[in-house]
């Protein structure tokens, strides 16, 4: 086992993480740390309310809560003071998952190896949380108790409610499953992000240009979504070659313009109205 900060070379002799993160690895980093803001942001939306003059700045509360925590991660991380870090490669999917992979010599006894072969990329999205949550007990109910008048004192709170839920997910599905995430999180950013952009046009009911462009919040959801698209899209591409990867960022507002173009195809409505005429 090394001391955190090192892993094994080849001879099997620890040796200092010097390396600087890679795009991809950053761009992991990137979404563990988004995920705590969407889930703020959605759990915002879905207890304020329509009439509710308050999620507007919850949702920059939200939003300065997890910069917050992001720059502080890095400012405590190893070189201490200052907004990089670094790391070691990661080479495979083992290596995230080094407690499994303890020797037991004559089946007598076990060898405890587990360390952080991944460093640190396994342990500062832990530590990125802790400080999402420190913040946001520090910041918000005070923030919604003199904001929040719009609401019952029983609903004010719950969106800081789902958060001590899904703070403890979170850090379980990583727990688990961080490798597994670091290397499908860009095909789950595209999926997550088709399957939310046609479900909320759907319940919308946003079936032409003109109904998208009706309301600016409908804008500013598409507009999210087609970042989300860009993000899965360089993350999956890595951008090795830009004048092979960079064009495919033309097809971010494809899910939405063949949303638009086919919905009058399969409006329900119509389709039951043809299918009692017997067409």
């Amino acid at each position: 086992v090394c001391p955190r900060g090192e892993r094994t070379d080849d001879d099997k002799i620890c040796q200092m993480c010097v390396e600087s993160p890679e795009l991809y690895d950053w761009l992991y980093l990137g979404f563990m740390a988004v995920l705590p803001l969407v889930l703020h942001w959605f759990f915002i939306e879905w207890y304020s309310g329509k009439k509710s003059s308050s999620a507007l700045f919850q949702h920059i509360t939200a939003l300065f809560e997890c910069s917050a925590a992001a720059v502080v991660t890095l400012l405590v991380n190893d070189p201490v003071g200052m907004l990089s870090i670094r790391s070691c490669k990661v080479q495979m999917l083992s290596d995230w998952y080094t407690m499994l992979y303890n020797p037991s010599p004559d089946y007598v006894t076990t060898l405890h190896c587990t360390q952080e072969a991944v460093y640190p990329l396994y342990t500062i999205v832990f530590i990125y949380y802790a400080f999402c949550l420190v913040f946001m007990m520090m910041l918000r109910p005070l923030l919604v108790k003199k904001i929040a008048c719009g609401l019952g004192k029983s609903d004010r709170f719950k969106s800081i409610y789902a958060a001590l839920y899904f703070f403890p997910i979170l850090t379980v599905l990583h727990a688990v499953g961080g490798g597994l995430l670091y290397y499908a999180f860009p095909y789950i950013i595209l999926v997550l992000s088709l399957v939310t952009l046609a479900v909320y046009m759907s319940a919308s009911e946003i079936q032409s240009f003109r109904n998208l462009v009706a309301k600016k919040k409908r804008l500013v959801v598409l507009f999210s979504h087609w970042l989300l698209h860009a993000y899965g899209i360089v993350s999956i591409s890595r951008l090795d070659k830009l004048e092979q990867d960079l064009p495919l960022l033309a097809l971010v507002p494809t899910p939405a313009l063949f949303y638009l173009l086919t919905a009058k195809f399969t409006e329900p409505n119509r389709i039951l109205s043809e299918g009692g005429n017997g067409h």
